[in-house]
């Protein structure tokens, strides 16, 4: 029997409503601009591959007459909830066609998904088949979050001449460092990601179990030895994509050769990309940011105050507005909804609002601060390099993750009490602030230290300490310490852009600590690879009073 003719698929599309489970989530969205059209929905078509694997996808639209631009959404998570309200329903409803993709060996996809390596590939296979397609009406613009922004980035390494805009809502650019800082692992995240590769596409329920079992084998996992022997079982199954990702920590090692999909900015596609102050994936956004504004490319940045998944949950209706405004713009001839700045950023500490900036960043003056013996914070530089204070740091009994840049429940803002109580925590406290002082940009911290092993981690925090005492993280940064034993060495640790504003009577303190797990792999103080150490040992890390904490300040009001 032959197939169905475009004219009776279309038939039977423009009858045919989206999922049930779709449309409910969908009725439960407020604050969304008013729909413009009902959506229809052509589920299951089957597009080759690169290598002729069929790709399965669904294809959603307005339910109307009229030349409708169209919106490529390739995910390796599934075509159902939440991605079938949040862009096959929503973009149909505003006027865009919208092809919802599963990545090769995804959701019902043929072949095998491999981290990275095809998208590219398949993203051009696809747009040939647009082409071909009777209501393709040249006009082409992608969108989506996380890995989803990859796939995006991928395309324009080599752009299609119908590729006219991007959303990238907290993308992903360089999955090495998804994964790793400074060679070492993040662990947490590396097992939230494969958990979600490896089962959200196959449903809600099977993801939540793996998530569950993700989150029960923690403890086991982090502290196994060796470590690459326990991701398996704490995801359920082999994950071979992930065991390369873990055996291959460094960046320039030839295995992530062609990985950083950065460089699509020389591309000069015009781009939208949305993060949030605690995405686990903000630096990448920022850094993008750069390389397009370096490249001559239309760009526009908007940070909320939101980690990795509440940009896409608590943010939505911002997130929403601003990548229809930025689409819209761009592949519709309608400006109307972009912003008159090209960066939006909400200001969070005292007097928390949105801020919209020409640029980022502003380049403020950067001062810094340094540390002294009785634990405060001062602005006066130390005379020499004297030895000032010490910590153990335990791998058998680590110092913890709390908050911060994480995919897990416990990211964002959170009271530093616990942590800061523990002796393998340092923390110095500058004096309280008479006036405001608002830090916007770059943060970073210089250590001068010495370890009795040679072989440490740095974990450096800024943090925001209100007149009753509680301490709440702004942004930190880890880097390893590597030397003979008893060497002093001086590293800096990228502690990722902010946008903060101590208020009066607060204090700005800086946290330094071994590590913070099981956000990152522990350090076993041999010099083992992480991975497959089976010896931990101890490690005495002494600092130097020559470190400092340095604040792109952008008023020089602090005393």
């Amino acid at each position: 029997m032959a197939p169905p003719t475009y004219e009776a698929r279309t038939r039977r599309a423009r009858k045919a409503k989206p999922p049930p489970a779709s449309r409910l989530m969908r009725a439960t969205w407020r604050g969304l601009p008013a729909r413009r059209h009902e959506a229809g929905w052509e589920p299951g078509l089957v597009v080759p591959a690169a290598d002729g694997s069929p790709l399965i996808t669904d294809h959603y639209f307005p339910r109307a007459e009229g030349d409708f631009p169209t919106l490529l959404v390739r995910s390796p998570y599934g075509r159902g909830v939440p991605w079938s309200p949040q862009y096959g329903i929503l973009f149909a409803e505003q006027g865009f066609h919208v092809v919802l993709q599963s990545c090769r060996g995804t959701g019902g996809s043929g072949g095998r998904f491999d981290l990275w390596r095809n998208e590219a590939a398949d993203g051009h296979a696809t747009v040939s088949w647009l082409r071909e397609q009777p209501w393709f009406n040249g006009t082409l613009g992608t969108v989506g979050p996380s890995y989803l922004g990859y796939v995006q980035s991928a395309l324009a390494l080599d752009p299609p001449p119908e590729l006219k805009a991007m959303v990238l809502q907290v993308g992903l650019q360089d999955p090495h460092a998804l994964f790793h800082t400074d060679g070492v692992l993040h662990l947490e995240a590396a097992l939230l990601v494969g958990a979600g590769m490896t089962y959200q596409h196959r449903g809600v329920m099977a993801f939540g179990r793996a998530a569950m079992r993700v989150q029960r084998r923690m403890r086991a996992t982090g502290s196994a030895q060796p470590l690459r022997g326990a991701i398996a079982p704490a995801l359920g199954a082999e994950v071979p994509w992930l065991d390369e990702v873990i055996a291959h920590p460094d960046a320039d090692d030839p295995h992530w050769r062609g990985a950083d999909a950065g460089a699509a900015a020389r591309a000069r596609i015009p781009t939208s990309l949305i993060t949030g102050r605690y995405d686990v994936l903000a630096g990448q956004a920022f850094e993008q940011y750069r390389r397009l504004r370096r490249a001559g490319a239309e760009t526009a940045l908007l940070v909320g105050p939101w980690t990795h998944t509440s940009a896409l949950q608590k943010g939505w209706p911002e997130v929403f507005a601003e990548s229809l405004g930025w689409l819209r713009a761009h592949l519709c001839e309608d400006p109307a909804a972009l912003r008159p700045t090209p960066v939006r950023v909400h200001l969070g500490g005292a007097d928390a609002a949105w801020r919209d900036l020409g640029e980022w960043p502003l380049a403020p003056a950067t001062t810094s601060w340094y540390p002294t013996a009785e634990g405060h914070l001062t602005r006066q530089p130390p005379t020499g390099t004297a030895p000032l204070t010490s910590f153990r740091y335990d791998p058998a009994a680590p110092t913890p993750s709390l908050g911060g840049a994480l995919l897990s429940r416990t990211a964002g803002a959170r009271d530093n009490g616990p942590l800061e109580s523990r002796d393998d925590v340092l923390t110095f406290t500058g004096p309280v602030l008479t006036e405001p002082v608002t830090v916007l940009g770059p943060v970073s911290a210089r250590i001068s230290a010495a370890t009795d092993t040679g072989h440490a981690d740095v974990f450096a925090r800024l943090c925001d300490v209100d007149p009753r005492g509680r301490s709440t993280n702004v942004c930190d940064g880890l880097a390893q310490l590597r030397s003979t034993a008893g060497e002093q060495v001086r590293v800096t640790v990228p502690m990722g852009d902010t946008a903060h504003r101590f208020g009066a009577g607060h204090r700005i303190r800086w946290q330094i600590s071994g590590g913070a797990h099981p956000r990152y792999a522990r350090n076993p103080g041999t010099g083992q690879p992480r991975s497959q150490a089976t010896q931990f040992v101890p490690v005495r890390v002494s600092l130097r009073e020559d470190s400092e904490l340095m604040l792109p300040l952008q008023e020089r009001n602090a005393r």
